[in-house]
């Protein structure tokens, strides 16, 4: 799993054949046994992502994360989440400009309202995630 997360943390989403190919270089490497496609697809969602302040982050996504502490880091799932659900538009464009794989992972959330679910699988349809 850790080798996976060293390769999925770009900001746009990589080609399967690419990430598998990646991924399958970096355990030959260390010598571990790579991943099947399977495996991969799967882990995608429980995968470490990223982690921001929301103390570092715009004000518009401050409000939304309204119910946060200023200074513990939040998966970035969450930001999309709370982004979608309870921001302001700029928090939604904020939101519509994160890493890949935080909007992956926010897809595979519970508790969207479905106007935001709606507009998160939009997002994530021009982006190609």
């Amino acid at each position: 799993m850790e080798i996976l997360g060293e390769t999925v943390t770009g900001h746009e989403r990589p080609g399967m054949p690419d990430l598998l190919e990646e991924v399958a270089r970096r355990c030959r490497e260390r010598g571990v046994a790579c991943p099947s496609r399977a495996s991969v697809y799967a882990a995608l969602p429980r995968l470490a992502g990223h982690l921001y302040r929301p103390s570092d982050l715009p004000p518009a996504v401050q409000e939304a994360l309204y119910n946060l502490a200023p200074d513990v880091p939040v998966p970035g799932r969450q930001v999309a989440f709370y982004c979608f659900n309870y921001g302001s538009v700029p928090a939604v464009c904020f939101a519509a400009g994160l890493p890949w794989l935080d909007l992956y992972q926010a897809a595979y959330m519970r508790g969207f309202r479905p106007k935001s679910r709606g507009l998160l699988e939009a997002v994530c349809r021009v982006r190609r995630i």
